[in-house]
């Protein structure tokens, strides 16, 4: 039994469950976390069996002990129903206790496989931290800087050259894009201080890799753009890219130390194509590339729950 938690309406898992359910599959559940309140969703118990039941997006009260496979898939959104609560601290214990009491009910009764531990997803999405471990792994990484100091950042333009900056973690809501910045010295030092932001040597070339691993196995493509990010724009070529030995290597030795059984992976090709590593979301969107490249990756993806459940 394949159980994914998620947000009400998320594409991602509703392509995977169509494709179970097309083959058979049945036993593919959702749980949808943002709808938990204004209905008996969670319960948990500390003597008796079963300990924990969560109610999935059917309607269906699944006993947590019998699930093998949990795809942690979207975790963190609010409530949709604390809208109507009546202040901000009502919202804010409507939205905790349903979290928390989620969190613990599943921590508590379930014992299959996780893709991947909350643990391990909270740890891995941490950019600082996962760039340390693809660069102890053998990828190369940009040169990287995080500061509040517009001296800081003016010193390191001047060390590396060409310099982007992004968000350190970045807020639900409008995509926040990849940025150059040229002039550091010529922005308010009040800028600068109001968050730490991710500054980093800028990667000349053309050819970005969305590499997909799910599992053993990956499914990347080569996005050919001269834009800084390729987010905004599809409208480019876009192709299969076969991913070598060497790289599908370090690729593993990253998301095995980061405690990850799937990852959606950022590299950039230099003109002289060398891989480095940007980054990886240990659930990121692969599902737009599917038409794109032609790869059938919602099957694929299944395929690697299945096996999942196979050696749960």
């Amino acid at each position: 039994m394949i159980l994914t938690i998620t947000i009400r309406d998320d594409l991602h898992t509703i392509a995977v469950q169509h494709a179970a359910r097309s083959r058979g599959i049945t036993d593919f559940h959702i749980v949808e976390c943002d709808h938990l309140s204004g209905r008996a969703s969670v319960t948990w118990r500390s003597h008796g069996t079963p300990s924990a039941i969560v109610r999935t997006a059917d309607g269906v009260s699944l006993p947590l002990d019998e699930v093998s496979v949990l795809w942690w898939r979207r975790v963190r959104a609010d409530q949709r129903a604390s809208v109507h609560a009546a202040d901000d601290h009502q919202r804010a214990l409507v939205n905790n206790d349903c979290r928390g009491a989620l969190a613990g009910a599943l921590a508590a009764g379930f014992h299959g496989r996780w893709v991947s531990a909350p643990e391990a997803t909270d740890r891995a999405a941490d950019k600082l931290y996962q760039l340390t471990v693809a660069a102890r792994a053998g990828f190369r990484v940009p040169q990287t800087l995080v500061s509040q100091s517009r001296d800081e950042v003016v010193a390191f333009v001047r060390e590396v050259g060409r310099v982007i900056v992004k968000p350190v973690v970045g807020a639900s809501g409008p995509l926040v894009f990849t940025q150059h910045i040229d002039d550091p010295a010529a922005i308010p030092d009040a800028s600068f201080g109001v968050c730490p932001a991710i500054y980093q040597e800028y990667i000349p070339g053309t050819r970005h890799i969305r590499l997909n691993c799910f599992g053993e196995r990956m499914h990347a493509a080569l996005i050919e753009t001269g834009d800084l990010d390729w987010r905004p724009n599809l409208n480019v070529p876009i192709s299969r890219w076969p991913v070598p030995d060497d790289i599908a290597d370090l690729v593993l030795r990253v998301l095995r130390h980061l405690g990850l059984r799937m990852g959606i992976i950022d590299l950039k090709l230099t003109p002289q194509g060398e891989a480095v590593w940007l980054e990886v979301n240990p659930q990121g969107q692969f599902l737009f590339l599917e038409p794109l490249i032609g790869e059938p990756l919602t099957q694929h993806f299944l395929d690697f729950l299945i096996a999942e459940h196979a050696a749960a």
